[in-house]
């Protein structure tokens, strides 16, 4: 554990969170950039019109090979930018750098032509995101999808007592509940992965200037289309120096919405241990207090509902602030840009504690019975529908009456039925329901 980190995300958790550190490192955006660059300038060799020479293919796979970033060509580059104080362009020096040794030396001006540094930023963010979504995010929230439909499975046919407003409701199933926070994740993810993420090459105001200054004949706005389409992206054409970050802030608002979600599936889990519905697995040696010793804590639950509200809060910041630059573009969306890893990685620290708390529970059927058992009540609502299906009057009045506000037995609901003017064969019918097997449809929504 690194000890002198400020953030917890690279000290305490770093662990939980080296799987995005190839995307959302300072290192890893100058390999985005120099991808970025390398296609471009590769791209401009392919255009008839352009005067730049064709590239070789060894000369394709030599600028290709730059993107293979190691810490001391990293740290070439942070040194050159102590000299331009301007990130984008010491990558631009950088590449020179690497192609004054080679057959690239005379294609060195083209490097970076006619762009501004929103053009290669914009493109490289866009694929940042893309990649750790594709790679990570959206594979781990499938693995707790995956944990929530095994736990659906299995206990799809556990009665258990639901409540709504925090009170006793209409039975349930445990697994069906479970199935409830998968199928909703499941449609988030479906969503994720259905969104294309928008880029934008059109230069310093998004009007293609210094390009249609250079080669006026070129067609520069298929030029970027195909361009970002190539790289996987989809081309927005109508933009300022700026991609707008619209899309940036849909793709914040389905995290934050997983999120939310989890949120939820924390809390609740967190409740049917504090119920004894769920029991805990202790780890040999852990403690749970300092001076409580029988204590388990759900610590891995709140640890992960920690973490989605400090996410939930950077992404909503980034919905707020994205949007809005002032004219054709000021700066301060770059420093925001800078700390989406961080939104990221929260997210991805509550998600992976989120697993290893799953991993350690066991539902404690014969509490969930026993509760279930406790609370005869809850039968009232198929009473009274049943008796207004037959045509009796003012069946729910009735049972407010003998339930509202008032602990009943099962003998209570037998000695009501037993006075009730209906058929025996209805009689019959309601004396076979209980708490047990009054849970509808639930185990076959599992």
């Amino acid at each position: 554990m690194p000890l002198n980190s400020i953030s917890p995300i690279d000290g305490r958790y770093r662990k939980y969170v080296e799987a995005l550190a190839p995307y959302f490192s300072e290192q890893a955006l100058m390999r985005y950039r120099l991808i970025v660059e390398g296609e471009y300038l590769i791209a401009l060799s392919e255009t008839r019109g352009i005067d730049m020479r064709k590239l070789s293919r060894k000369e394709q796979k030599l600028i290709r090979g730059l993107a293979n970033l190691k810490e001391k060509d990293a740290e070439r580059i942070v040194e050159i930018e102590r000299t331009t104080d301007h990130d984008v362009k010491a990558v631009e020096y950088y590449m020179k750098d690497k192609f004054a040794r080679t057959s690239l030396k005379d294609v060195s001006e083209w490097i970076h032509f006619a762009l501004t540094s929103e053009d290669t930023n914009n493109i490289a963010y866009a694929l940042i995101l893309r990649d750790s979504l594709e790679k990570v995010m959206i594979p781990k929230v499938e693995e707790i999808a995956g944990s929530l439909n095994k736990l659906a499975k299995k206990h799809k046919n556990l009665a258990m007592l639901a409540r709504t407003h925090g009170q006793p409701a209409s039975p349930t199933t445990f697994g069906k509940e479970m199935k409830v926070f998968a199928a909703r994740l499941e449609r988030r993810v479906n969503r994720l992965r259905s969104m294309k993420i928008k880029a934008k090459l059109n230069g310093a105001t998004g009007n293609y200037n210094a390009h249609v200054a250079a080669y006026p004949r070129i067609n520069w706005i298929q030029f970027s289309k195909k361009f970002i389409k190539k790289l996987g992206l989809e081309a927005n054409l109508i933009t300022t120096q700026i991609e707008p970050h619209d899309n940036y802030v849909s793709i914040f608002d389905n995290l934050r919405r997983v999120n939310t979600i989890l949120l939820g599936l924390d809390q609740d889990i967190w409740r049917y241990i504090s119920d004894e519905w769920i029991v805990q697995r202790p780890k040999e040696g852990t403690v749970g207090s300092s001076t409580m010793p029988h204590k388990v804590n759900p610590i891995k639950f709140e640890n992960s509902e920690g973490n989605l509200g400090m996410a939930n809060a950077l992404f909503e910041f980034f919905a707020r602030k994205l949007p809005i630059s002032r004219l054709q573009r000021d700066l301060s969306d770059s420093t925001v840009e800078r700390n989406f890893g961080v939104a990221f990685s929260h997210s991805l620290i509550a998600y992976e504690y989120l697993l290893k708390g799953l991993s350690q529970i066991t539902v404690n059927e014969k509490k969930i019975k026993e509760e279930l058992e406790n609370h005869p009540e809850v039968i009232a609502e198929a009473i009274q529908t049943i008796l207004r299906r037959e045509g009796a009057k003012m069946p729910y009045e009735e049972l407010k009456a003998l339930t509202r506000g008032r602990k009943v037995t099962m003998a209570d609901f037998e000695k009501f039925i037993d006075g009730l003017n209906v058929p025996e064969k209805v009689k019959k019918e309601l004396r076979k329901i209980t708490p047990q097997n009054y849970t509808g449809l639930a185990a076959k929504l599992v």
